[in-house]
C-alpha cells in the first residue's frame, strides 16, 4: 500500500477553499455593503441605534439566500459528490 501524494490533499484543500469562497460571497458581500451604507448614514446623522444595522442586514441576507440559495446548494452538492467520487483513488 503506497501513500497518496501530498499534492493530492493540497489540491483538495484549494478546491474546498474556492468552493467556500464561491458559496459565501453572494451572502457576505451584500451584507458588508449594507453594513457600510448603514454605518455611513449613522455617522452622518449621529444615530447610534444598534438595531438599525441589524434589521437591514438581516433582510439583505434573507433576500440573498432566497435568490442564491439554490445555486449555493448545487455548488456544495457537486463538490461533495466529487469528493466521494475521489475516495477510490485514495485506496490505490
Amino acid at each position: 500500500m503506497d501513500s497518496v501524494a501530498p499534492d493530492y490533499f493540497i489540491g483538495v484543500a484549494q478546491q474546498a477553499l474556492w468552493v467556500l469562497a464561491l458559496a459565501t460571497s453572494p451572502i457576505l458581500i451584500p451584507a458588508l455593503v449594507t453594513g457600510l451604507i448603514i454605518g455611513m448614514i449613522q455617522a452622518a446623522t449621529s444615530i447610534n441605534e444598534q438595531t438599525l444595522t441589524f434589521i437591514p442586514k438581516l433582510i439583505v441576507v434573507s433576500l440573498c439566500l432566497a435568490l442564491f440559495g439554490g445555486a449555493i446548494l448545487l455548488l456544495v452538492a457537486d463538490f461533495t459528490r466529487d469528493m466521494f467520487a475521489r475516495i477510490p483513488d485514495l485506496m490505490r
